[in-house]
């Protein structure tokens, strides 16, 4: 592997994977949560077991069809989020997960998407299962553009993906090629996103 371009962190929980998923069976899990796609080659599973009292995350396991940067990066957040509280393992970012692993290649870091998406939906399921549904917080999308019906978290998924100007997001996902109202919002969106996932600060 000498044309590794992953840091040494990468590699490691690439090649040594913690808290992987082994037997279903065996692991009693109080939540649950599958997020993508594997007909598209990405699918996450994420389980955790919870301190009911202190809604503590005591254990978790997870299983991926991805790269080796979803390996690494849902390997780390394994580590990451035991011991830590529902609230905070639910606010976990993409970019914490990425600084953990001393920075992912940009065009990875949607990669790490994968698990936090997953971990949110375990959480919002064992709340389901626990009979709080006011705890569980639904990341509802919103269409921006109403011609092509896309909408801002597929706006986020292209930032994700590597899109970092207008063209390139109407490339990615048709809005705006039909009446353009939606260009200012989503110009704003895009760079809101930009923001949040690389940029510092």
């Amino acid at each position: 592997m000498s044309d590794w371009v992953y840091s040494d962190v990468v590699k490691d929980h690439f090649m040594n994977p913690r808290n992987v998923l082994v037997d279903p069976e065996v692991f009693a899990e109080d939540g649950r949560g599958v997020v993508g796609n594997i007909k598209c080659g990405d699918e996450m599973m994420f389980v955790i077991k919870v301190d009911k009292e202190k809604e503590i995350i005591e254990d978790c396991r997870w299983k991926t069809y991805g790269c080796a940067s979803a390996i690494a990066s849902t390997s780390i957040l394994s580590e990451i989020v035991k011991g830590m509280t529902l609230a905070q393992a639910f606010n976990i970012t993409p970019k914490d997960i990425a600084a953990k692993l001393g920075n992912l290649p940009e065009h990875k870091i949607h990669c790490s998407v994968l698990g936090d998406k997953a971990l949110r939906a375990a959480i919002n399921d064992y709340y389901r299962r626990s009979g709080k549904p006011e705890k569980i917080r639904e990341e509802k999308a919103k269409i921006i553009c109403q011609c092509m019906n896309v909408t801002d978290h597929e706006i986020e998924d292209a930032v994700l993906e590597g899109v970092r100007s207008y063209v390139a997001l109407q490339e990615h996902t048709k809005l705006g090629t039909v009446c353009g109202q939606c260009r200012e919002e989503a110009i704003r969106l895009m760079d809101t996103y930009i923001q949040k996932h690389f940029l510092n600060g």
